[in-house]
Parts: structure tokens; sequence; C-alpha cells
């Protein structure tokens, strides 16, 4: 049986690269395996050199890269980097992502382009270049974070966060099929509204409580909740596990 220590320790010296790292949920899951033991690596467009700092100042192990997710070669050089660094990559957690609220007609084509590139392309372009080094090693944890606006609806996004956000399950599921062979999980999580600092930008303060109405369980998602989840799929906790969808919904489906 397992116990609640053998998941704490299960962190211990992995080495964990963690993209839209510097806000949000991405923050919240990269500073939880950090505090793990794992040498956690923050890749964000800004860079998020505060927040490493003083997490090795508390003696933790954590490299802040700031890279545009959507660029190959700014991935492909982050990824060499790391692997320089470390000599291995256990776990990659593909959460960088955008929002837009508009109607088709009002969405122009750079507009379009930008959320697909940052929400899917970085996914593949950072899967592309961690899948040799995670089958030369026979194992490896992928995360992909989607969205229950992937296969259900939103009433806060625009058409291009929820089309990005299906093509990210799509691919998930794809993914976890090729990879299967070579010991290597791959599954995706799907957040309902998550208290962050997306949701903040985008929900206009009067139409919170008619979002709360709307969820079963009668209230907006923490980041603990959506943290706890893919901590679940980044542990040995979840070995069976690929290919899965797992909706943190509060009861939305």
């Amino acid at each position: 049986m397992t116990k609640l220590h053998e998941f704490t320790n299960d962190f211990n010296e992995k080495v964990a690269i963690i993209t839209g790292a510097s806000s949000g949920i991405g923050q919240a899951v990269a500073e939880a395996i950090a505090s793990y033991g794992a040498y956690t690596v923050f890749i964000s467009r800004s860079g998020a050199e505060k927040i490493v700092a003083e997490l090795n100042s508390r003696g933790k192990s954590a490299l802040s890269l700031p890279c545009d997710v959507s660029d190959e070669l700014q991935v492909k050089n982050a990824i060499t980097k790391v692997y320089q660094k470390y000599g291995h990559i256990d776990i990659l957690i593909n959460n960088a992502a955008i929002n837009q609220i508009a109607k088709i007609e009002d969405i122009s084509l750079e507009d379009w382009n930008k959320v697909m590139a940052t929400n899917l392309t970085s996914q593949f372009l950072c899967c592309k270049h961690v899948v040799p080094i995670m089958k030369q090693q026979k194992s490896g944890k992928i995360i992909n974070v989607s969205s229950i606006a992937g296969h259900f609806r939103s009433k806060i996004s625009g058409i291009h966060y929820v089309t990005s956000k299906a093509g990210a399950i799509g691919f998930t599921r794809q993914l976890a099929y090729e990879l299967a062979p070579f010991q290597i999980n791959v599954n995706v999580v799907c957040p309902s509204q998550t208290y962050t600092p997306m949701l903040a930008a985008t929900l206009p303060p009067l139409e919170e409580q008619k979002l709360i109405d709307s969820i079963p369980l009668g209230r907006i998602a923490s980041m603990d909740e959506q943290v706890n989840v893919i901590l679940f799929l980044a542990s040995h906790l979840s070995s069976y596990m690929t290919g899965a969808i797992i909706d943190v919904n509060g009861g939305q489906f």
C-alpha cells in the first residue's frame, strides 16, 4: 500500500519543466513540485527570477528560463540547457496559455494565430524536443493543461481559445498512444473556472456570481485543487494512466 511519505518523496531530485510558470496554476504547481525536492525549471515569456530566487533561498532547487514557447528555436535551446545541466528530464507540464473574449467576426487572423501558438503549438514544440530524451530514458511524465471548454463550451472565452483547448485534448490522446511503448505517461487536465490572474483579467465583476451559480458545487476552484491533480499525474501513483482526460470541473459537464 502506498503511504503519504512515498508520494511526498516522489519528486526528490526529479527534473520538472513547467511552462507558463510565472503566474497562476503554472506557478503554483512549479512551487509545489520544488517544495517536494524536484529540480524545477520555470519557463515563461517574462521569466520568473523573483519566484526562483525565493525558492532557492529556502534551500530548494529552481531555475528560471525566459522563453517564448511558441518559438521553436527558443524551446529547443531551453530544453537543451536543461538537459545539459541535469542530464535527464522526468516531468513536463505544458501549462502556458492566453485567453481572449471575442465573437468570431471580431477575431483577426493575427489573434487566432497568437492564441493557437501559445495554447497548442507550444505543447507540440515542448513535447517534440523533450520526447527524444524521455524515449532514451524509457520513462517520463507529460501533463498537458487544457480546459473543460475544450469539450464543453465557454461563456468567458473566444472560439480560438476553445479550439486550442480541444486541440490539446486530441494531441494528448495521440501522443499517449505513440509513447506508451516507451513507458512515458501522457495525460491531460481540464480545469474549470479557477481563481487565477487570467480569470481575473477576463471575468467582469458582475458576472462572477452568475458564474458561481452555474457551477453545481457552488464555487470557483482554487489553484490548489488543480495543482493536486497535476501532482498526482506527475507522480508514480498514476503509473498505469496514460491518455486520460481528467476534468477538475466542480460538476460541470
